[in-house]
């Protein structure tokens, strides 16, 4: 009776068990980046009150990102890449740790809190990519990132607002105190279930030098790379600066936790949809408009900024994001399946598109932190959103002319969702 029920909501789904293990850990992981992540950047706001400190903390974190995508590359190559993960989510849980002991003078560490989100950041998604590569195939990839983004949705509707309630329910940081040490017990619970996850191991050394060639070769991969650049030129500025206008507007950190809920009930009914009826050929269509309606939301917040404009930006934003994500980021794995001996190279085709990812957020970084040196912040930061805002619009024109017709054969090198010989044995299939 529950499996019908399951297979009329979800379709029907033959899953394995390492497939559905990384969906409960992304799940769990969402749940506690949704507790907290978002009242760091507050939690720091409201000891400094300087965006530029909020720029110099994010702007630690995506410089540490890459650097730990490397590094767990290498550490893949040589040990179990289910450790990485591991190790991803422990240093996540370090980072709690040190923002409960540092408590009141957080902001005093803000270079030391960024690095470990960043390191911690790298390595879980490093680990977590590869692993959902290995785990879906070209025909379960879009089931895999639609659910996640259903499991995203609904902790982004719940967490911040359980956390509001509580933060506004108690005097001073001790609120704050208690969403940071639920967080921690989640990534320590992801911890826990890392144990369950089959092992898997890369053969050889780490050769980031073929995976950069291979864009001249392969005019789709570079195509990618250009896209991913353009995506994190958005999300690099934006991943602080609304949540602290939505704050600043109301005063309130109950609020936030009412975008949080508002815009995620938008993005769940929409990945739903998204999940079940976005079909491959509409892929391209998807992005770009998903592309146009993210960066003609902006125009919302450019004038006169109150919280029911900051509501509909969100309701905006969180229709756009499922239609563009679902079908890129499936592109994306399709890309790199078809890209020159992926199967043994698939851990640096993963670290080679998230070095770039950040590369683009840096640079936004980098573009907010001197906008707001040399003008005032009130004309400074409207105009680095609307030069950033357009990263996501910009993909489009990228993966316009990557054809990937599904009739293809795949190539013989590559197999999706093999173990490191190349064999299709991780099983599971939508």
């Amino acid at each position: 009776m529950q499996k019908k029920l399951a297979d009329k909501v979800f379709g029907h789904v033959e899953a394995s068990k390492d497939l559905k293990l990384l969906l409960v850990i992304g799940g769990l992981y969402a749940l506690s980046v949704a507790l907290s992540n978002t009242f760091v950047n507050i939690f720091l706001w409201k000891q400094s009150g300087k965006f530029m400190d909020l720029a110099l903390y994010n702007l630690m974190s995506v410089m540490l990102q890459p650097l730990a995508f490397i590094l767990a590359g290498k550490l893949t190559k040589r040990i179990d890449r289910v450790f990485i993960l591991r190790l991803g989510v422990s240093i996540m849980s370090l980072f709690y740790i040190t923002v409960l002991l540092a408590g009141s003078h957080a902001a005093d560490y803000l270079l030391l809190l960024g690095a470990l989100l960043g390191a911690g950041a790298g390595c879980y998604w490093l680990a977590f990519n590869v692993l959902t590569f290995e785990v879906t195939e070209p025909d379960t990839r879009d089931f895999f990132n639609g659910f996640l983004g259903l499991l995203t949705s609904f902790a982004g509707m719940t967490g911040p607002l359980l956390a509001g309630f509580i933060i506004t329910r108690m005097t001073g940081y001790r609120g704050y105190f208690l969403i940071f040490a639920c967080s921690l017990t989640l990534f320590l619970i992801g911890v826990i279930l890392t144990m369950w996850l089959s092992k898997r191991h890369a053969k050889g050394k780490l050769q980031l030098g073929k995976v950069l060639k291979e864009r001249r070769r392969n005019k789709d991969w570079a195509r990618i790379l250009c896209a991913h650049l353009f995506q994190g030129f958005r999300e690099g500025t934006f991943a602080f600066v609304i949540v602290v206008w939505v704050y600043v507007t109301t005063g309130n950190e109950l609020a936030l936790g009412t975008y949080g809920l508002v815009t995620s009930s938008v993005q769940l009914v929409v990945y739903y949809l998204a999940a079940r009826l976005l079909k491959r050929a509409f892929r391209k269509r998807a992005i770009l408009v998903g592309g146009c309606i993210l960066y003609g939301a902006i125009f919302i917040l450019l004038f006169h900024l109150s919280f029911a404009k900051l509501i509909t930006y969100g309701v905006f934003i969180s229709i756009a994001y499922p239609l563009l994500l679902i079908p890129y980021i499936s592109l994306t794995y399709d890309v790199i399946g078809r890209s020159y001996n992926a199967a043994e190279l698939r851990v640096e085709y993963i670290i080679i598109r998230e070095c770039v990812l950040n590369t683009g957020r840096i640079l936004s970084i980098l573009l907010f932190i001197a906008a707001i040196s040399l003008f005032p912040e009130k004309q400074a930061i409207p105009a680095v959103l609307l030069l950033v805002g357009s990263g996501h619009l910009w993909i489009y024109f990228f993966v316009r002319n990557i054809q990937l017709s599904p009739q293809d054969p795949e190539p013989s090198h590559v197999q999706y969702a093999g173990d490191p010989d190349g064999e299709n044995s991780a099983g599971g299939s939508v």
